[in-house]
């Protein structure tokens, strides 16, 4: 094995690889077909080998003779013979379960062999979910019942292959505009492109179900649209917020050619249903005096030919519960990060579908897709009554106290005097806080209960280039489309959470003119539970291989600039 071989296969199942190697591009690209891109910092990029990422590389036609030949091919040392062996148990695995349907019995579950499917027969959690036996290698399966057994076979190591095909859906037809309604050119980016075509994969059992990961900004929205093009189907969108409702609504007047009549607003301030509807999922989940999710029924209100659950990592369990039942429907989940801090990523999986691509954040970065970030933490202390105060406080309290430091309005101020020219977002987790920030700054704010009409004001302004600066709560965590936002500032965020630093960066990662440059900055309390949480975001960061950069401030400078 040659010295200067760019990867290191390690026992644990991660894989190092060396960014210096001449051979890193090709071998990039074909790590990430069955491995997760753990971090990506300046020299050794790590990659993980999981029983999901084999299971997705299966599923995309990624044979197990590939995957071992490039870890062998590529290997500085000899990899590890329990990871070879491993990986082509998980690899067997996947095609072991088929789920087809058959013109006279209908929907089957066919076992690779007698023992697995007396396997199956003997399992108490299969006992609802199994029908009849239709031979001895199969079991008739309800159709209701199909994406509850996909998730309940993963559950226990079991991936399904799922044969059984798609509804059509009703037929709608739209086409991508080459002009805006602005006159600008508009046409797809190549990464945009070849996302829609693995997910639709014309002729392929893999086509219309799956995951597209894309970082913020990277223009996930188009690819959505992309994908609508390419069935020519009614759909339903599924997202986060009234906004983000609305943001699909022009992008989708804008960017296709489908009219105004034949999109429509489902939420709690418009219900409304066209052949394309856009819905949020909290309209979906609201329960009525009666405790009934009354809404629910709108994925039954129309022959929908697609689902695009945006934001899909923040799917929510009962909107889970009832995709579970939609497996006759294409799905297409849009993401930055599969990570879930519930770990339910396996769901995901089994019930939209495989991850169709991913795409680093670096690689986009690089090509000027998305805008250069430098992250800078900037720690400072507690002033004496609050370190008091701080010392005092149960454990539950500690954090709040620390995340609500009276300095951190003086540090804002101090870093928009620094980057007058950019426009800015301060981000905080207490409403109180950033209530406080916006009133010492002369801003209004926006929360959770600032009313639709103040937010998309706001929001327009914002983007018109008349307001310079934002002063929001976790609001604008999710699918808030800021486009000339370059300055974010994190004031407190909810605790060590890796999706939420994800998507607070991806605010101001938009391309934009000239430079191309972003900066984030996260304010954090000097020695306490705060600044133990933002390790954990910091680690992420630089795992992706941003620039992070560590500012402290003594209690002199801060009050002389207070």
């Amino acid at each position: 094995m040659p010295a200067d071989a760019p990867l290191i296969v390690q026992g644990d199942f991660t894989v190092l690889l060396e960014v210096a190697s001449p051979a890193h591009a090709e071998v990039r690209g074909r790590l990430l077909a069955f491995a997760d891109l753990v971090k990506s910092p300046e020299h050794v990029h790590t990659y993980r080998i999981t029983p999901l990422s084999i299971w997705n590389a299966c599923s995309a036609g990624v044979s197990v003779e590939r995957i071992t030949d490039t870890l062998t091919e590529f290997a500085r040392y000899p990899v590890p013979d329990h990871v070879l062996r491993e990986i082509a148990s998980l690899g067997t695995r996947f095609g072991q379960l088929v789920l087809r349907r058959a013109e006279e019995e209908g929907l089957l579950l066919e076992a690779e062999s007698v023992g697995l499917a007396n396997e199956l027969a003997a399992m108490r959690d299969l006992t609802d979910l199994l029908g009849p036996r239709a031979s001895m290698r199969s079991f008739r399966i309800a159709d209701e019942v199909r994406g509850k057994l996909k998730r309940s076979l993963i559950k226990l190591g079991l991936p399904v292959r799922d044969r059984a095909g798609f509804a059509e859906g009703e037929a709608l037809a739209l086409a991508l505009n080459e002009r805006t309604l602005a006159g600008e050119e508009f046409s797809l980016r190549g990464y945009q492109s070849q996302a829609m075509e693995a997910f639709h994969a014309v002729g392929s059992e893999r086509g219309g179900q799956g995951v597209v990961v894309l970082p913020c900004g990277a223009g996930k929205t188009v690819v959505g649209m992309a994908c609508m093009t390419a069935l020519q189907t009614s759909t339903l969108i599924l997202t986060t917020s009234v906004t983000a409702v609305r943001q699909w609504l022009d992008e989708l007047l804008d960017k296709t050619t489908l009219e105004a009549d034949q999109i429509a607003e489902y939420s709690g301030h418009r219900k409304e249903i066209a052949p394309v509807t856009v819905a949020t999922y909290q309209i979906l989940t609201h329960r009525g005096k009666d405790g009934r999710m009354r809404h629910m029924d709108l994925f039954g209100r129309r022959n929908w030919g697609l689902i695009v659950y945006d934001e899909v990592h923040l799917l929510p369990a009962p909107v889970f519960q009832r995709t579970a039942d939609l497996q006759a429907r294409r799905r297409l989940g849009l993401t930055a990060t599969l990570v879930r801090e519930d770990g339910l990523e396996d769901e995901v999986f089994a019930l939209i579908g495989p991850k169709c691509i991913d795409v680093p954040w670096k690689e986009l970065e690089s090509q000027g897709w998305i805008a250069r970030a430098v992250c800078t933490e900037i720690r400072l202390p507690l002033p004496p009554a609050e370190h008091r105060e701080y010392i005092q406080a149960s454990e539950r309290a500690k954090f709040r106290i620390a995340a609500e430091n009276s300095l951190k309005v003086d540090v804002v101020r101090e870093v928009l005097s620094q980057h007058p020219d950019d426009q800015a977002i301060v981000i905080g987790m207490y409403v109180d806080q950033v209530r406080l920030i916006a009133e010492e700054l002369g801003e209004p704010v926006l929360t959770g209960t600032s009313s639709q009409k103040l937010r998309e004001k706001l929001y327009r302004e914002f983007r018109a280039g008349t307001r310079r600066l934002l002063v929001v709560s976790k609001i604008a965590n999710f699918a808030v489309d800021l486009p000339d936002a370059s300055l974010a500032i994190q004031v407190s965020g909810t605790f060590g959470s890796r999706q939420e630093e994800a998507q607070r960066l991806g605010r101001i990662l938009r391309p934009k003119k000239g430079v191309n440059q972003a900066r984030f900055y996260t304010l954090v309390s000097r020695n306490t539970k705060e600044q133990t949480f933002a390790l954990h975001r910091q680690l992420f960061l630089c795992e992706q291989g941003y620039e992070y950069r560590l500012v402290d401030r003594e209690p002199s400078e801060v009050q002389e600039k207070a």
